[in-house]
C-alpha cells in the first residue's frame, strides 16, 4: 500500500475520531471553561523592593535611626492615651520594652533563617579587645 492511499484511508478515521473526543465526550466545553475562568482573574504583578538608602556616613545612619526611636516612642504614647491610661490605674503598659528587630512571618512557609537570627541585634556580644593582653607574652604555650 502506498503513502498517498494509507492517507486517504486514515485521514477521514482521525478526523471522525477528534470530532468525537472535542464533541461529544465534552472536552471542547471544559478546555472553554477553563479559559473563560483564566480570563476573569486579574494579571499578576511582580512585587517590588524599595530600594534600602545607602549611607555615606555614620552620621547619617544615626540621624535615621533617631528618627526612628523617635517614632517608636510616639506610637507608644498614641497606643497607650487609646487604651485609656486610666484604665490599668495610670500604669504604662509599654515601660521597659524595646522594638522587635523584625516582624513574623504570616506565611506557612518558613523563610530561611541565619544562625544569629534569635539574637537582639543591640547585644554588645563578647569583648575580645584584650584578648592579646591574656596572653601576653606566652602565645607559643598557647600553641602547642
Amino acid at each position: 500500500m502506498k503513502k498517498a492511499e494509507l492517507k486517504k484511508i486514515l485521514k477521514p478515521l482521525i478526523k471522525e475520531c477528534i470530532k468525537e473526543v472535542i464533541f461529544e465526550d465534552g472536552t471542547l466545553s471544559g478546555i472553554v471553561a477553563e479559559v473563560a475562568q483564566g480570563l476573569g482573574r486579574p494579571p499578576l504583578l511582580e512585587a517590588q523592593q524599595q530600594p534600602q538608602p545607602s549611607f555615606e556616613d555614620s552620621a547619617e545612619r544615626e540621624a535615621l535611626m533617631e528618627q526612628r526611636r523617635q517614632a517608636a516612642v510616639e506610637r507608644r504614647e498614641k497606643l497607650l492615651s487609646a487604651v485609656n491610661a486610666d484604665a490599668y490605674g495610670g500604669v504604662d503598659l509599654f515601660e521597659g520594652t524595646t522594638a522587635l528587630s523584625k516582624g513574623g512571618t504570616v506565611s506557612t512557609d518558613p523563610s530561611p533563617q541565619g544562625p544569629l537570627s534569635e539574637i537582639d541585634p543591640h547585644d554588645p556580644g563578647v569583648d575580645i579587645s584584650n584578648i592579646m593582653g591574656l596572653a601576653a607574652n606566652r602565645w607559643s604555650a598557647h600553641m602547642k
